[in-house]
């Protein structure tokens, strides 16, 4: 059969949604940075506040823009994918695969507090404790997974937006980027923060509309009692290889599993490489950090579970219905790798309504994923190659200008590598697969640069180099002999790339552990702490040390601003337990009105707040939560649970999948309080402020005409 299907959607629809939401992200965040530079002390124009969110957002924020980076378009594609083909264990095992990184990074957020509490980047942290060679070794693999990420993102999501629409393929690649160049550009990482929210509101709003249509409302299904009559009559005439009795209604699932271990290895390499998480912990206030970690983990972990057992089971339940966009014949493996399982349930059961909702859910995953992608690799080619290589002594003025110049190079880039991509004939599918074992080997010294102080030079260097062979061979050695040939269908297949994600990220693991063994290191943390020490300064003030357990000379960084207009005093603060209240100097009262003054008030009271609770004591607490949550709630997602079921061959009666759909709900609107309501809860009294600073501000304005 042909892989074309009939648009569901006019062209314009697809085009006003990937070029009409962007413009209006991007007025929004003209108004949004605005409002910032005039009523807060946090100026875009500033590169630490436009690369870190001068490092004091709230947990809740920062749960939500995990939740969101985490969301790529593979999370709500693939997922739905793993869900046609596996039946319910697709969808547990996409999600609980990919939430163990989520959590175990909690630990890599505290360290980072701890022993590197002002760096820009974790590549830094590379460059001061193993030097040049293996700062350049992991920017290579840095840049590989950003690029990987970034354009499998534009890959799906225009694949969909093709599907739905009709709208030119090679369009929607270049289009989509470009609204989130914008409004990054206009607003820098605490735009993608705010964006990142509403992006995650949307999309929590329209999942649960997907659910409780599919699972309440709907005509065709209505019911999970219904849903399962559905998948069993599709199990009885299309029986699921490698599930107990073909069953879709079952964790004992050969492939289901196997995937769950991809997802592990290769979601290992696409949290702990990409600087958008590290990112999102250097923006995080230190003893927060963890909890905001562990919310994000726990609340992404409902968006893969809910949305693909909701329209990836729906997709594999109606391929025999006549309104399914390929009947009479089923969906070829094609269409399925390339993601479009979801959107032929949604077409299906609520026409062009359901069509437009996951258009827009889509478009919002790729473009707050995609932001996240921006922003980090800005970071990266402004301080670890420009500033680094190219212009040691650069301004921040010379940094904030490259750090522009360079999201827009990435934007262009992501789409260039998503038509290679999109031409060669590589879809969502195979570069979700194959990419664990191209960046596996640097994974696990890459965490241990900021956790063990034994970890060696040579044992980093040597455990990500040989890392990347040893998966690239055995990625290629499987697929040679289990199929006999090397072709994209082969080299895609589920055995291949787990020989290849398994072997590159253990090699890197063992060969790094041997190296440094033999010859250990025993790095004592200062040169971490120390970068950017400089940069510990705010406008007309100086922030006083703090003390800690490992380093006099600590510098907070809370709710500092940039250095482009602070001069370090020649007086050398004394030791003080706690920062001082952030004093403007007598020229910045001048210029700043009273609203301004208003916001300030509260600000300071907040970096305040901060800095009691950024000590030795708290961030040790911290690390202790760190540890306990990235081991038991592992454990219990993907042994505890999972296991048994597996080796028992159980199969779901109609009463354990209705109260698995509705575990589904509960979960959906856990995550819908943790990453929309708590961050309205946390920064009410600061938006309360900021109300009264701009109406004050207005009617002053008005009395003076």
């Amino acid at each position: 059969m042909s892989d074309s299907v009939s648009a569901v959607l006019p062209q314009g629809v697809g085009y006003g949604v990937v070029v009409g939401i962007g413009f209006f992200f991007t007025v929004a965040m003209i108004g949004i940075s605005m409002l910032q530079n005039k009523y807060t002390n946090f100026s875009t124009k500033t590169s630490e506040e436009f690369n870190t969110a001068s490092r004091n957002v709230k947990p809740g924020l920062i749960a939500a823009g995990i939740v969101s980076a985490w969301t790529w378009a593979a999370t709500l594609l693939q997922s739905s994918t793993v869900a046609y083909t596996y039946g319910v264990a697709g969808p547990f095992w996409y999600a609980a695969g990919a939430t163990v990184q989520i959590l175990v990074f909690s630990i890599l957020a505290c360290k980072t507090k701890m022993n590197a509490p002002r760096c820009h980047t974790y590549l830094e942290i590379i460059h001061v404790r193993y030097g040049r060679v293996a700062h350049i070794v992991f920017i290579f693999f840095a840049l590989v997974t950003n690029i990987l990420v970034g354009s499998q993102l534009l890959l799906g999501g225009s694949a969909v937006v093709t599907s739905l629409t009709g709208m030119n393929v090679y369009a929607a690649i270049f289009l989509i980027p470009l609204g989130v160049v914008a409004y990054v550009l206009m607003g820098g990482l605490r735009a993608t923060f705010l964006c990142d929210y509403s992006h995650t509101l949307i999309l929590m709003v329209i999942i649960l509309y997907f659910m409780f249509e599919v699972y309440v409302s709907d005509d065709i299904i209505g019911s999970p009692a219904r849903m399962f009559e559905l998948l069993k009559k599709a199990a009885s005439q299309r029986p699921v290889a490698g599930n107990q009795d073909g069953s879709y209604m079952t964790l004992k699932s050969n492939n289901a599993l196997i995937f769950g271990v991809i997802q592990l290895c290769s979601g290992s390499g696409t949290v702990f490489l990409d600087q958008a998480y590290w990112q999102r912990a250097i923006a995080s206030r230190p003893t927060t950090a963890v909890r905001a970690y562990i919310l994000g983990g726990l609340a992404w972990f409902a968006i893969p579970f809910g949305f693909a057992t909701t329209l990836g089971l729906a997709s594999a339940a109606l391929v025999d219905n006549p309104a399914y966009p390929t009947y009479p014949d089923a969906p070829s493996s094609s269409q399925i790798s390339a993601g479009l399982a979801s959107a032929f349930a949604a077409s299906t059961l609520l026409g062009k309504g359901g069509a437009v909702a996951l258009l827009i859910t889509l478009f919002m995953a790729v473009t707050s994923c995609a932001s996240a992608e921006l922003i980090a690799v800005s970071s990266i080619l402004t301080f670890d190659i420009y500033k680094t290589y190219i212009k040691p002594n650069a301004t921040p003025q010379n940094l904030i200008f490259m750090a522009h110049v360079n999201v827009a190079v990435f934007g262009l880039t992501m789409a260039i590598f998503a038509i290679i991509w999109n031409v060669i004939g590589i879809d969502l599918g195979w570069l979700f697969l194959v990419m664990g074992l191209l960046i596996g080997g640097a994974v696990m010294p890459t965490a241990f640069a900021i956790t063990w102080k034994k970890q060696s030079r040579a044992g980093a260097i040597a455990g990500s180099l040989s890392g990347l062979v040893a998966g690239l061979t055995a990625w290629l050695v499987e697929a040679k002999v289990h199929y006999g040939e090397l072709t994209l269908e082969s080299t895609g297949s589920n055995y291949a790339t787990l020989a290849g994600n398994l072997a590159a990220i253990m090699t890197g693991l063992i060969v790094t552990v041997v190296v440094s063994l033999i010859k250990p290191d025993n790095y004592d943390w200062s040169g971490t702490r120390a970068i950017n020490i400089e940069h510990a300064y705010v406008e007309g003030t100086t922030l006083s040390p703090q003390v800690d357990s490992s380093s006099s000379s600590n510098v907070t960084q809370m709710g500092t601003a940039d250095k482009e207009s602070v001069k370090p005093t020649s007086e050398a603060p004394s030791p003080a337990p706690v920062s001082p209240v952030l004093a403007p100097s007598p020229e910045a009262e001048k210029r700043d009105s009273a609203a301004s003054r208003i916001i300030r008030d509260e600000e300071r009271h907040l970096s305040i707040d901060a800095q009691y609770e950024d000590n030795p004591s708290s961030l040790r607490s911290a690390f202790k939560l760190a540890c306990i949550a990235s081991f038991v709630l592992p454990f219990i997602m993907d042994f505890l649970i999972p296991i048994p079921m597996f080796l028992s061959h159980y199969i779901f009666s109609k009463e354990f999948f209705t109260a698995w759909v509705v575990i589904s709900f509960i979960w959906v609107f856990a995550s819908s309080l943790i990453s929309v309501l708590l961050p309205i809860w946390e920064t009410r009294a600061f938006f309360g402020m900021l109300f009264r600073a701009v109406t004050g501000d207005v009617r002053r304005r008005r009395s003076a005409a």
